[in-house]
């Protein structure tokens, strides 16, 4: 796996060891001798991680990181604090301020490259997320969300680790902040996991009955796990594991003993992440919806009703299993605009749509065609079927006046043109035409009917 990676050192010998190393393991390398200059080039580069010395003069590296992690540009690009401070309160000091991990001179190259690529693999899935969020935002036509990192908030934890003191105290410290729950097997956790949304799952490495390090595999292995978080507790020296887990996949790591405030610290960036992963997703989920369905009604829109239909007719001509097509429009719409006024009209087109939703099975497809027209594709459906559920849907509307803002209820009738597919030679447009055609005569012969007469 190739990066590009920024390392910020204002000794340049260091940063000439650091580049000679990286570029030794095909790293793209860039540098920068200072703060000021490593915040302008991981705007203008946007590097895959950035290697951050914290003694600096003017702005430190804790300073550095913070303001990377406050801007947009930057949040989500994963820190490493490389630097010869050893004390806890320096680690835990480099955590708070936002970097993923705080590694102590002298560095073990073998652990390093391994953290890096581990990082660097996790900004490679956000950075999909980011693009497909940012491509849905242009089809659905939504404004850009505000995607900074979410705020420290708690979550569900799912802890394994059969040393009983060690998993207490393990607990104890968790459940300060987060729901916590433990798996007391192998079979328990995978369980659990699969079965129960948990934002973050801690593994000791150490079992004494499992292996952890399949545990994390296994987590990797299935579709419902390979995204949740992992935290590997190590025991201190055991690098060797440490490198197979986080070449596996395992997002973060503790080495023994566990201390209170990086474990907080670990947890706290674990969970941002997830959060800042989820709320991608979900707005890239919230763009498809819009680009797909009508803002006014909730139903479907005509583009994604013309794709769908297009699929039906052509698996259809090969099924030979029937199709039909409900095409529906309001009677006289445009006077209960010129009435009541557009607000009115709008309220109208918001009941009728639901009142489409309330009386078609779920089978069923409803879209809005545009303005007052609506169409309902019935898969499978025959035509005595289709007229029956046209039937019980015109007399829906029309048994009930729509509620609006003005002081009278409006009185709506609608008029339906029915059409079924011919196999094996039909297309949509020629389905679609042929429901227009009934729906013409059905407003021809008087409104508020059922037509099939072109079906």
């Amino acid at each position: 796996m190739t990066a590009r990676v920024l390392i910020v050192d204002d000794i340049p010998a260091n940063l000439k060891l650091l580049d000679a190393k990286l570029t030794a393991e095909y790293f793209d390398v860039i540098q920068a001798p200072d703060g000021p200059t490593a915040i302008e080039m991981a705007q203008s580069e946007q590097p895959d991680i950035v290697l951050l010395d914290v003694m600096m003069p003017g702005m430190d590296g804790y300073e550095v990181c913070e303001r990377l992690k406050q801007l947009p540009e930057t949040h989500h690009i994963p820190i490493v604090m490389v630097t010869a401070l050893d004390q806890q309160s320096d680690r835990v000091k480099g955590l708070e301020s936002g970097a993923d991990d705080f590694l102590t001179k002298p560095i073990n190259d073998i652990a390093l490259f391994a953290r890096v690529k581990s990082l660097v693999r996790l900004k490679t899935l956000t950075d999909e997320l980011r693009m497909r969020e940012s491509t849905g935002q242009r089809i659905g036509g939504i404004d850009s969300t505000n995607n900074e990192l979410p705020s420290d908030i708690g979550g569900r934890c799912l802890v394994v680790d059969d040393r009983e003191r060690q998993r207490a105290r393990l607990c104890e410290m968790l459940s300060e902040q987060h729901e916590v729950t433990v798996a007391e097997s192998s079979a328990d956790l995978m369980e659990r996991a699969a079965t129960d949304e948990f934002d973050l799952v801690l593994i000791s490495l150490s079992l004494k009955e499992e292996d952890g390090l399949r545990l994390c595999s296994q987590m990797r292995s299935l579709d419902a796990t390979r995204q949740t978080p992992i935290l590997a507790m190590v025991e201190e020296g055991d690098m060797d594991k440490l490198v197979r887990a986080l070449d596996m996949g395992v997002n973060d790591y503790l080495m023994r003993p566990v201390e209170r405030n990086e474990l907080m610290a670990r947890c706290r960036t674990q969970l941002r992440r997830k959060r800042y992963q989820d709320q991608l997703k979900d707005n890239f989920q919230r763009s498809l919806e819009m680009a797909f369905t009508d803002s006014l009604t909730g139903l479907y829109n005509r583009r994604y009703m013309t794709n769908h239909l297009t699929t039906l007719v052509e698996e259809g001509a090969h099924s030979g299993k029937p199709l039909s097509l409900m095409l529906l429009d309001i009677d006289y719409f445009k006077a209960v605009n010129d009435t009541y006024g557009h607000g009115a009209g709008d309220e109208v087109l918001k009941e009728f749509g639901s009142r489409i939703s309330d009386n078609v099975r779920g089978i069923d497809l409803a879209c809005r065609l545009g303005g007052e027209e609506f169409v309902v594709v019935m898969p499978d459906t025959d035509a005595d079927t289709a007229i029956a559920i046209a039937e019980r849907l015109r007399s829906r509307v029309a048994e009930r006046a729509f509620k609006t803002e003005v002081e009278q209820a409006i009185e709506v009738t609608v008029s339906i043109g029915l059409a079924g597919a011919i196999w094996p030679y039909d297309s949509a447009e020629a389905l679609l035409e042929r429901a227009d055609q009934a729906l013409y005569k059905a407003k021809r012969d008087g409104r508020n009917r059922v037509n099939t007469e072109a079906a």
